[in-house]
C-alpha cells in the first residue's frame, strides 16, 4: 500500500520534532545542505520506528529543491511539507540569509505548491524577527509577498544598501516568508492544500546555543529571561502548534502566520524589552 508523504527540508531538532509528530505511517524524506545532518537524523527516528530516508538539499539552489520534490514524489503523494531549514544571523553574511532564508523558503513553496497533494498541508518555520522589525509599506509588502522567486532579490528593498546589517537581513527574510505563505495559501488553495507558518523565539536548539556565543547573545538571553514566559522555548512546544496546524484539527486555518515566543515581542514592544527600557 503508498504511503503518504512528508517532505522535511532542514535536519534539525524543530524539524524533526514536528516530524516525529506527523510522521508515523508515513514515507519521510529528510532534506539538508549537509548530508551527515540528514543521515544523522534519518537514523534517529528509523531507530525509533520511523520510515525516514535522507537526501542532500540545499535551500538556496533551486535545482537542488526541484530533485528534493522529485524525490519525495517518487515514494508518493507529497502530503506534508516542513521547512525547518535556515541560517541565522550569527552564521552567515546578509548575502547568505537572503540566499537561503529568503529566496530559498520563497522558491520551495511555489514549487511544492505545485505538486503538493489535494488534502495536503505545509508549515515553513519563520521567527519572532519579522515581527519585531518597522512596518514596510502596503506596496513592499505585496513586493515580498507576490514577486516572483527568481525576481526576489533584485527588489531595491533587499539591496546591501537597504539592509544594515546580518539582523535587519533576517528580519527582513523573516517579514518575506510570512507574506509569501499568505499569498500561497491562494495558490495552495486552489489545490485544495493548506500552508501556514509559524515564528519561533527563542528554542533551545543548536543554532541558537550558536546565537548565545555570538555578538548578540547577551541581548538573546536578556529577551528570554524578560519575556513574560522567563524562559527559551522547546523544539516540542514549536511541533505542539505545527500539529495542530497540520492535522484535520487546523483545516481551516491557511495563510497564518502564528508567533510563539514566550511573550517576547509583547515585551519588546510593550514591557520591560522595549528599546527605550531597556
Amino acid at each position: 500500500m503508498e504511503k503518504d508523504v512528508l517532505l522535511l527540508a532542514g535536519a534539525g531538532q524543530i524539524g524533526m520534532a514536528i516530524a516525529r509528530r506527523l510522521g508515523h505511517g508515513k514515507q519521510i524524506l529528510i532534506g539538508d545542505k549537509n548530508p551527515a545532518h540528514a543521515e544523522a537524523i534519518a537514523q534517529i527516528m528509523t531507530d525509533a520506528g520511523f520510515d525516514a530516508r535522507p537526501m542532500e538539499m540545499d535551500l538556496s539552489d533551486r535545482a537542488s529543491i526541484r530533485r528534493f520534490l522529485d524525490a519525495g514524489r517518487s515514494l508518493g503523494p507529497v502530503k506534508f511539507l516542513v521547512n525547518a531549514a535556515g541560517v541565522s544571523p550569527s552564521q552567515a553574511p546578509v548575502e547568505a540569509i537572503l540566499k537561503v532564508d529568503l529566496y530559498g523558503t520563497a522558491a520551495l513553496l511555489e514549487d511544492a505548491g505545485q505538486i503538493i497533494a489535494p488534502g495536503g498541508c505545509g508549515v515553513t518555520i519563520s521567527s519572532q524577527s519579522g515581527h519585531r522589525m518597522p512596518q514596510l509599506t502596503a506596496e513592499e509588502d505585496a513586493l515580498l509577498a507576490t514577486t516572483p522567486a527568481e525576481e526576489l532579490l533584485a527588489l531595491p528593498l533587499l539591496q546591501p544598501y537597504a539592509l544594515r546589517d546580518t539582523l535587519h537581513a533576517y528580519q527582513m527574510a523573516k517579514r518575506c516568508n510570512e507574506k509569501r505563505v499568505m499569498a500561497e495559501a491562494v495558490k495552495w488553495g486552489a489545490r485544495g492544500a493548506r500552508i501556514n507558518s509559524i515564528s519561533p523565539g527563542i528554542i533551545v536548539t543548536p543554532l541558537a546555543i550558536d546565537e548565545f556565543n555570538g555578538p548578540r547573545g547577551a541581548f538573546y538571553k536578556d529577551m528570554f529571561a524578560r519575556c513574560p514566559a522567563g524562559r527559551p522555548g522547546t523544539a516540542d512546544e514549536v511541533a505542539n502548534v505545527a500539529e495542530l496546524l497540520m492535522s484535520d484539527r487546523g483545516a481551516f486555518i491557511t495563510g497564518a502566520d502564528f508567533l510563539i515566543d514566550g511573550g517576547a515581542t509583547a515585551s519588546y514592544f510593550y514591557g520591560p524589552l522595549a528599546p527605550d527600557r531597556a
